[in-house]
């Protein structure tokens, strides 16, 4: 009977030692994911012990046009970096497969356009983009390609402008505020070259995909170039023959946008995105790379 009793106890200390191992106190060590596993997917954090709320080893994908945009991105993804969060950039040379791209899915977010763009883009492709947080703003300008002034503009000269909605109306808005042209009352923002009322010049119009601007410059007289665009092609707001003004409408209709797809506004990882993108060192590197070019609004 002794006997068994002194291996009972022995078998209940055994027990207890190994529940004490096991014990909420101390975390279990992962088990390390077999080789050749695949990465986690984008804005999803590494299965690990961490919290919930720990980004670490999240991957953020996020699509933007080279010029300002991916330059920008570049210092958040340092940012976002020291908190262990990967910033993947994925740069396009058009304003329709960043968009296509959020709304499949393909990317978490992009940083290429304004908010009226946006929203035309919702419209016409029926898709669900949403902004979640205001960047910057890029003035349009007004620059010269084979006619050096506004002074010595001939009668039929061609200006060439961009040939989506939204930054068609810009430009004519702009060659309205010149003296260029008239346009219908309450054209606005939806303005096309057919709401041209009066063009004392008889200029001709070219409409051009916004990102062939550029480089069809030495072959129009003016050209209405988005901010982007002329600077990644070396062109200088302070040599434009005329700008759209900083506290203009225009800079609250065309302020450029973080963008998601609905429903992904207060995702952790796209907070922290924002916060990234409107913090002082975001600030202060576009106003010393692009003075006038890239004006911050936060």
């Amino acid at each position: 009977m002794k006997k068994l009793v002194s291996l009972l106890s022995a078998g209940a200390l055994f027990c207890a030692l190994l529940t004490g191992c096991s014990g909420t106190g101390t975390a279990a060590t992962p088990t390390p994911a077999p080789s050749g596993a695949p990465a986690p997917s984008a804005a999803q954090p590494a299965q690990s012990g961490t919290p919930s709320n720990d980004l670490t080893g999240t991957t953020i994908k996020i699509g933007a046009t080279p010029a300002p945009h991916a330059e920008i991105l570049a210092v958040v993804k340092a940012l976002l970096a020291d908190q262990g969060i990967t910033l993947e950039i994925v740069e396009f040379n058009d304003y329709i497969q960043p968009n296509t791209a959020v709304e499949d899915g393909s990317l978490d977010a992009n940083y290429f356009q304004h908010i009226t763009y946006m929203n035309e883009f919702n419209a016409s492709d029926n898709t669900h983009l949403v902004s979640v947080a205001e960047i910057h703003y890029e003035p349009f300008g007004l620059y010269a390609g084979k006619t050096a002034s506004l002074d010595a503009l001939a009668d039929g000269a061609q200006v060439a402008v961009p040939n989506d909605t939204t930054n068609e109306a810009r430009a004519l808005l702009l060659l309205q505020d010149c003296g260029l042209i008239t346009l219908k009352e309450g054209a606005g923002i939806t303005a096309t070259k057919l709401d041209i009322v009066d063009n004392p010049k008889s200029l001709d119009i070219v409409e051009l995909q916004a990102d062939l601007l550029p480089t069809t410059l030495p072959d129009v007289d003016l050209a209405v170039i988005n901010g982007n665009y002329a600077l990644d092609a070396n062109l200088n707001v302070s040599d434009a023959l005329a700008v759209e003004a900083a506290d203009s409408a225009a800079a609250q209709a065309y302020v450029n946008v973080l963008t998601v797809k609905e429903g992904r506004e207060n995702d952790p990882s796209i907070q922290t995105l924002v916060k990234a993108l409107q913090s002082d060192e975001v600030k202060a590197y576009m106003e010393e790379t692009w003075p006038g070019a890239v004006v911050p609004m936060f």
